[in-house]
């Protein structure tokens, strides 16, 4: 497990409710995409039709509102990790071959300096939500030797689709003044702000509060600990607790506007910053 970094200015906090998306800033709708200043454009696509298979580069692929890039195994209504957005710039200065950060949308553009709740307009309808930094991990090390050490931030950003569409090789990238608030990069801050949405009278088992925030099902064994610490240990099970509460699988959890539910937290619906 990754050591427990130092939280950043993103970060969640406990008894602020309203779905993790929060409040639009600017307006966006699937009819008529905002203008925004060109940033680059898309130098590679590639999908992972199952686990384990090594990502297939593609041509264009469809972007689908909530769930991701269709054909792709992280394709998931529920989850913050649809798609990884990495930049050329990482692979030239590292010196990494093809697809050797996993990402599935590549753009000639530094995402070290994209930040979470930006939107991304790809094409002429695709609109990608920017929710936090990916972590290194292991498997980078197939690719290069010690590349999980050396990478630092410089990964790229994981996102959801939030407006459907094409997106094709050689694609405009464009950056939109609407945006939505921000994802915290600590994992322990995700996870405290989705347990303070569980709504009352139900539970999240923890592999669910997992996919939710975003993080490895390893980290599920510290999770008591966190809940205990916010006072929600109440809020979330094990897979096989006896708890006869309903299970909450994350509905809502996403919607873009406040107030879609009251949490566990307590009164208040303003949008959490996550």
């Amino acid at each position: 497990m990754a050591r427990r970094g130092r939280r950043d200015t993103h970060a969640g906090t406990a008894g602020r409710n309203g779905p993790l998306n929060g409040p639009l800033n600017g307006q966006l709708n699937g009819a008529s995409v905002p203008g925004g200043p060109a940033i680059g454009q898309v130098a590679a696509l590639y999908v992972r039709p199952v686990r384990g298979a090594a990502p297939q580069p593609v041509q264009q692929v469809h972007a689908t509102a909530g769930h991701g890039l269709d054909g792709d195994v992280q394709c998931d209504p529920l989850s913050p990790r649809q798609l990884l957005v990495a930049g050329t710039p990482a692979y030239a200065r590292l010196d990494l071959p093809a697809n050797a950060l996993r990402e599935n949308l590549l753009l000639d553009v530094d995402t070290a300096h994209l930040a979470s709740g930006q939107l991304l307009a790809v094409g002429a309808q695709a609109v990608l939500q920017l929710t936090f930094a990916c972590e290194p991990c292991g498997r980078l090390n197939l690719r290069q030797d010690r590349l999980s050490r050396t990478i630092g931030s410089q990964r790229g950003m994981l996102a959801r689709v939030l407006l459907a569409g094409p997106v094709v090789v050689g694609d405009p990238v464009r950056l939109l003044a609407a945006t939505l608030r921000p994802w915290s990069n600590d994992w322990r801050a995700r996870v405290e702000a989705v347990l303070a949405q569980v709504p009352p009278g139900m539970v999240v088992e923890y592999r669910q509060l997992a996919l939710l925030a975003g993080v490895a099902l390893t980290y599920c064994r510290v999770f008591p600990r966190v809940a205990r610490a916010i006072g929600l240990a109440h809020a979330a099970v094990g897979l096989r607790s006896a708890s006869r509460l309903p299970r909450w699988d994350g509905a809502g959890l996403f919607d873009g506007h406040p107030g879609a539910h009251e949490g566990q937290a307590g009164a208040g619906s303003g949008s959490l910053n996550v």
